[in-house]
């Protein structure tokens, strides 16, 4: 699963040498900065924790500092709150997949995941599927609002195999299944 943001030496000019910096220095800043800091700790940890020649113990621990990163940088804004949580949401997913669940950690939880997806929906996936169907015809917000329903959940297909069967399940199916319609 890829994860749509950007990673790696693209945006390390941020900082010089942001990429050479040790765990500690950059959990540091993780911790302490804020703004464009933040942005640039997330990018380089994400790359971190996708490469593949590191143990998967620094794996995590490096995707655990990215969501730091992101979770202090956003805004207050809809926009920046929604861009934070799909990055979060597509990042825990693949903690999942590559570096396995763990249901007593909540970035490793389906079930968490799958918790804090649904909560952040405003709309029932009947209700984005009825205004997806004529989504031409809506205003510019309500076309915003489903745009950011189907960034929030674009997750689904892969957490809806890690789920059990129950409510929240079938919930997470509604929302996958309504996604296509969805602008």
């Amino acid at each position: 699963m890829t994860s749509g943001t950007s990673t790696g030496t693209d945006r390390e000019d941020q900082e010089p040498g942001l990429g050479t910096w040790s765990f500690e220095r950059l959990h540091a800043m993780a911790v302490n900065e804020h703004g464009r800091h933040l942005e640039a700790v997330r990018i380089v940890a994400q790359g971190r924790a996708y490469d593949g020649d590191r143990p998967a113990e620094a794996r995590l621990r490096w995707a655990k500092l990215s969501l730091l990163a992101n979770r202090r940088a956003h805004g207050d804004g809809l926009e920046e709150r929604t861009r934070a949580a799909t990055q979060d949401f597509t990042l825990r997913m693949w903690i999942i997949d590559h570096l396995g669940p763990d249901d007593d950690d909540p970035d490793r939880s389906p079930d968490a995941l799958a918790s804090d997806t649904l909560g952040t929906l405003r709309l029932t996936p009947s209700q984005a599927g009825a205004l997806g169907d004529r989504w031409r015809e809506l205003p510019i917000e309500q076309i915003r609002e489903l745009r950011r329903h189907k960034n929030l959940t674009a997750h689904l297909a892969d957490l809806v195999g890690r789920t059990g069967p129950g409510p929240t399940r079938d919930l997470l199916l509604a929302w996958d299944g309504v996604r296509h319609r969805l602008p």
